[in-house]
């Protein structure tokens, strides 16, 4: 990552994100065409480059494919341990590879963006230097269509690493599910009951957890098919 894209006074923050060529042409052209945060994005695309730049994900995918046949896109979405693998082989490759870093953001490409942030809204609103990683807490998962990693705190590697290995090794298919927002979850409480703090912005309430937090006054997560197909959440009032 390049020195230029931030002055020495910065926070240096990138956004990450994950789709393929049918999602950008489902919903994804509208994160790029309306992005607008102070900081860079970098897209991890399934069909162009992402496998090849991580092998280890494209033999997750291929051993464990058969996995989900038969079962329900939406009712059975929990045990879709494929689907939802390409969000966590992107943000740990991140997290590896820019260590360099102060934060990196973790968000969903169906995130349709409206107000204009900077490093120093993070830092006030999202970011705190004693917490590994900031996510919106839910009584049942978490809403992990965003996540911020900061990558100053000593356990941010470790937990990448830890995440990352229960793919590598299937170790996935030994919890009770599969989908990524478990496992974010399974492995951050892993790492607080060894004393790791984590900053929840959720409200602890179920539903649209992230239309009520602090980033409902900047950004849209057009979750769901509902929300997609209508390009804005009802929930969403600024």
């Amino acid at each position: 990552m390049e020195e230029s894209l931030w002055n020495d006074d910065m926070m240096k923050i990138i956004a990450v994100t994950t789709y393929n060529n049918k999602l950008y042409k489902d919903y994804a052209h509208r994160f790029e065409k309306t992005y607008n945060w102070d900081f860079p994005y970098t897209v991890y695309n399934e069909d162009d480059g992402m496998l090849e730049a991580i092998p280890e994900c494209k033999a997750f995918v291929e051993r464990n494919k058969h996995r989900f046949e038969g079962k329900n896109f939406l009712k059975d979405y929990w045990q879709d341990g494929v689907r939802f693998c390409y969000k966590v082989y992107a943000y740990t490759h991140a997290i590896m590879q820019y260590q360099d870093l102060d934060g990196i953001i973790g968000i969903d490409a169906d995130s349709v963006f409206y107000k204009k942030i900077d490093a120093d809204w993070i830092k006030k609103h999202i970011h705190r230097d004693n917490c590994m990683m900031t996510y919106l807490g839910r009584p049942n998962y978490s809403e992990c269509g965003f996540l911020y990693f900061n990558m100053k705190h000593p356990d941010i590697q470790p937990y990448a690493n830890r995440m990352k290995s229960l793919y590598d090794t299937d170790g996935i298919y030994n919890l009770k599910e599969q989908h990524d927002s478990f496992i974010w979850d399974y492995v951050r409480k892993e790492f607080e009951n060894r004393g790791t703090k984590n900053y929840d912005i959720g409200d602890g309430k179920m539903g649209h957890v992230q239309a009520r937090s602090i980033l409902g006054t900047v950004y849209d997560h057009t979750k769901g098919p509902r929300r997609k197909a209508a390009g804005k959440s009802a929930e969403f009032k600024l």
